[in-house]
């Protein structure tokens, strides 16, 4: 089992920050609480509608709108635990995710290769696919494999599936997941199975963790609402993950933009818990600027790694794991 260093502990060397003081972070917090409350969240998936109606949240179906009060929001989050433990195919590859500790991964979902014969450009394919998770696999700093291109080279109706195939066969270590849907995370999650042994030791020894963005402003598509609540009802470890920018599909300002970002992901996980009533969840980032001039998101910059650090203290806020993208 690998416990990862903590960051920012009392030691000598080193540097640390604080993007909002605790008083900014408590207005950041009541600021989202009047979002989910006010304007709420629109939802496509109808299973979804039905568990947060469920949950004593207000939904109007024919706008598809949910309203989260501050009493279910809160209760939710309660219900998440603060440590989630990522299992490889061996308990030497298992991560614990908890608090200040830190640890890697490779990002995702790559459609296009320098080959490494020839220098030129192309298309990535299912043997690129297996190749980068027996790379990432051989890396002792990365402790988690993401999905890092796609198989263009396959019929786009079943790519999910070569892609889990392709990265069950060429890693122990935890996956991380982009599927798409029920469908897509149900694939995931019954191939997870067969290889462990059924789907029982898969819900005893999680080993995907599903990564799903909404689409800013505050809209859960079905593809994201499918995915968490699969990952959540199959106990496997849920990654609301929000992609907000800043100037562009969000407020301008840092406070503003993680407020619609703070909204987004705390609306994943409360229907991750309203699914499955202590469900593991990861807080996510992906979010950054939008180039004004360029309009493109920015990555790499001072911006995103503010937007990154802000997020790891909401996460720790809310006590719960984090996970930011794009640095």
């Amino acid at each position: 089992m690998i416990r990862s260093q903590r960051s920012g502990i009392n030691h000598q060397g080193g540097i640390g920050i604080d993007v909002f003081t605790a008083d900014e972070r408590q207005a950041i917090h009541w600021g989202t609480v009047q979002v989910l409350e006010k304007a709420g969240l629109w939802v496509e998936d109808d299973e979804a509608l039905d568990l947060f109606a469920d949950g004593g949240c207000k939904v109007d179906r024919s706008t598809r709108k949910v309203k989260i009060p501050q009493h279910v929001l809160e209760e939710c989050i309660s219900w998440a635990p603060s440590t989630v433990t990522l299992c490889g195919r061996t308990p030497d590859k298992d991560l614990v995710m908890e608090g200040r500790r830190v640890a890697f991964t490779n990002f995702a979902e790559g459609v296009k290769a320098v080959d490494l014969w020839d220098g030129k450009l192309r298309s990535t394919t299912k043997k690129d696919v297996a190749d980068l998770a027996r790379l990432v696999d051989a890396l002792d700093d990365i402790e988690v494999y993401t999905i890092a291109v796609t198989a263009t080279d396959v019929p786009p109706e079943v790519a999910e599936a070569h892609l889990i195939e392709q990265s069950l066969l060429n890693t122990t270590k935890p996956i991380c997941s982009l599927a798409l849907g029920h469908h897509g995370a149900r694939l995931h999650i019954d191939a997870a199975a067969a290889v462990v042994g059924g789907h029982e030791q898969l819900a005893e020894r999680p080993m995907l963790l599903f990564l799903s963005c909404p689409v800013s402003p505050l809209k859960l598509m079905g593809e994201f609402s499918g995915c968490i609540i699969e990952a959540a009802r199959a106990h496997q470890v849920a990654m609301p993950l929000s992609m907000a920018m800043s100037g562009g599909s969000a407020p301008v300002t840092l406070a503003g933009t993680m407020v619609t970002h703070n909204a987004e992901v705390l609306g994943g996980i409360v229907l991750a818990q309203l699914a499955e009533k202590g469900a593991k969840c990861v807080y996510g980032t992906s979010t950054t600027a939008f180039d004004l001039q360029r309009a493109a998101a920015t990555v790499g910059t001072p911006e995103l790694g503010l937007i990154s650090a802000a997020v790891a203290e909401m996460g720790r806020y809310y006590g719960l794991p984090t996970y930011g993208a794009g640095l």
